[in-house]
């Protein structure tokens, strides 16, 4: 099993009984959550997450955290951070990325 579906799998456990849909995007797997993305597994096992700009040094200050970018280097912009692999090795570390970006979607 690739180290992103092994993601995949972790992040469905994670939203099972939340309204959930799965969107191919961002070079990833991406979680709609009521209707507004919040976060996307990555090829490489790793996770893309909505961020509320507000949070975003104490968010990079993780472990494995880092400003997203694109695949020509160019940032995505203060709302979205990369999570590699390291920053997600325990359940509870994927739960709390999970809920910083559910808890960043808008509306």
């Amino acid at each position: 099993m690739s180290p992103q579906e092994v993601l995949v799998r972790r992040i469905r456990r994670a939203l099972a009984g939340r309204r959930a849909r799965e969107v191919s995007m961002f070079g990833g797997l991406s979680f709609m959550v009521d209707g507004a993305l919040a976060v996307s597994a990555g090829g490489d096992g790793g996770l893309l997450v909505r961020i509320d700009p507000g949070r975003r040094d104490e968010l990079t200050a993780r472990p494995g955290a880092r400003p997203a970018a694109m695949r020509n280097g160019r940032e995505m912009g203060e709302r979205w951070l990369q999570v590699d692999p390291i920053g997600l090795g325990e359940d509870a570390d994927l739960r709390f990325w999970i809920d910083v970006g559910l808890a960043a979607r808008p509306g």
